[in-house]
């Protein structure tokens, strides 16, 4: 498991990299919250990035607890992820997704609850597949498409479990711009710098207000 964190020039990069598919898990929890809670308490981080190793941005909740684990213990892993989605998309400070890679189930939320979202050229998938599994989407997940996905793209997306491709995924609303697989990082790292030298309370209140309404029900959804 590892959830690095680096800040270079006011910019904080935090990186997901478990070797395999960045899979959402308690251990990955473990070290993307305090990570981000660190970027948002530390008063020489001007903006945040999230990134994923290369190819693979996220793939989603862990399959080991999701399948086979107690429901309780699912549910529990699905709730602390919506927790720290809900940091995530509530941060006052600029947070820019890297999506080195495919983006899916969780991942694609991760992506959501970001401010700009970079994505890569080519073959790559992204995309809400709670239907296809047999999943109903959890209350967060629905908001954080209601907020950020285009009105038109909500049914194909959430209720058709459509994975889109990267130009897919902008035209959908998961990606902001792509750009090739080897400027991703480089390329959030210059929004995030462009978006920390905005000023930060008038930054701050401005998204506390478009997402007021969002963050209010997920929060209503989250124990």
């Amino acid at each position: 498991m590892s959830v690095t964190m680096e800040v270079e020039d006011g910019t904080a990069l935090i990186t997901m990299d478990d070797g395999k598919a960045n899979a959402i898990s308690h251990e990955m929890l473990d070290a993307l919250e305090p990570a981000l809670s660190d970027a948002e308490a530390d008063d020489t981080v001007k903006a945040i990035v999230l990134a994923g190793r290369e190819g693979k941005f996220c793939a989603g909740f862990d399959l080991k607890t999701m399948q086979g684990a107690a429901p309780a213990d699912a549910a529990k892993l699905v709730n602390r992820g919506g927790v720290f989605a809900h940091q995530l998309f509530a941060c006052a400070k600029p947070v820019v997704g890297a999506a080195t890679g495919h983006g899916i189930a969780m991942g694609a939320l991760l992506l959501l609850a970001c401010d700009t979202r970079v994505g890569p050229n080519g073959a790559f998938k992204f995309g809400l597949n709670e239907t296809a599994i047999g999943m109903v989407m959890p209350r967060f997940g629905l908001e954080l498409g209601k907020a950020r996905l285009q009105s038109a793209a909500l049914t194909s997306a959430i209720v058709q479990a459509r994975i889109y491709d990267s130009e897919g995924a902008v035209a959908a609303g998961y990606l902001d711009l792509l750009t090739n697989e080897d400027t991703i990082i480089g390329t959030a790292l210059e929004i995030a710098a462009a978006l920390g030298n905005l000023p930060a309370k008038a930054y701050a209140g401005n998204k506390k207000l478009v997402r007021k309404p969002f963050l209010k029900a997920m929060e209503k959804s989250l124990s």
